[in-house]
């Protein structure tokens, strides 16, 4: 488990985390970070997905703004700048150096070149316009905010996509979550599960909505998704 250096398509560098199975060989997942950086929940995520037998990279997508940003979710002065660098964030850019990202991972020595994308919150929506704008192998988001926005994209999904909604997310309210459901039942490719009674971030341990059979049964469907479409 280590800190690699990844170029950006438009110049400089950034870095991101790497956590790598212990065979020494595998498919590949890029981590798409909360709002709270390439912080500790991410990086033990990215430890588990090791210990599952992949290759887990979470790419610091804050680095234009402030490299090295991880915090956590316990004082309002970390949500204050956890808000201040989601209002400052560029999506686009974003997108980009997650697809540097998986460029990177498919050439990591050990990495057999199938990779596909899983992100929370920020970045759940970013995992679904990494199905839809690049060529990821199957994208998974856990309750991406903002995925209403850009539904005019669903049709660009080839590869296989996972959403989890989560019924009560004070972020993403049911109208936008009925317009992701009719949008997304259009596409072949795609899948999305609600649950329900769960807020935001239900299956971020330790959180405040933290919900732990909600959680399991994600978690669960996505180790599945990720066994058919990576491992097989």
């Amino acid at each position: 488990m280590t800190d690699v250096t990844i170029n950006a398509a438009d110049g400089g560098t950034f870095t991101g985390y790497l956590a790598k199975p212990a065979s020494g060989t595998g498919p590949g997942i890029v981590v798409a970070q909360e709002i709270f950086g390439v912080n500790h929940v991410m990086r033990d995520l990215c430890d588990d997905l090791a210990a599952q037998g992949y290759f887990a990279l979470c790419p610091d997508l804050f680095w234009r703004q402030e490299p090295g940003i991880q915090i956590t979710d316990k004082t309002d002065a970390e949500w204050a700048k956890a808000f201040e660098l989601y209002k400052g964030f560029s999506e686009v850019k974003g997108v980009d150096d997650l697809i540097s990202s998986l460029n990177y991972l498919r050439e990591v020595e050990g990495c057999n070149g199938s990779v596909g994308t899983l992100g929370y919150c920020l970045g759940g929506k970013l995992a679904y316009l990494m199905a839809t704008r690049s060529n990821a192998d199957c994208s998974v988001s856990y309750y991406g905010v903002g995925i209403e926005k850009n539904l005019d994209e669903a049709s660009a999904i080839t590869k296989p996509y996972l959403a989890h909604v989560a019924e009560k997310d004070q972020f993403v309210p049911p109208e936008s979550q009925q317009q992701i459901r009719e949008a997304l039942s259009k596409v072949n490719r795609a899948a999305v599960h609600f649950y329900p009674g769960c807020d935001h971030a239900f299956a971020r341990i330790g959180g405040a909505h933290y919900d732990k059979a909600s959680a399991d049964l994600a978690n669960q469907r996505t180790a599945d998704f990720l066994t058919e479409h990576l491992k097989a």
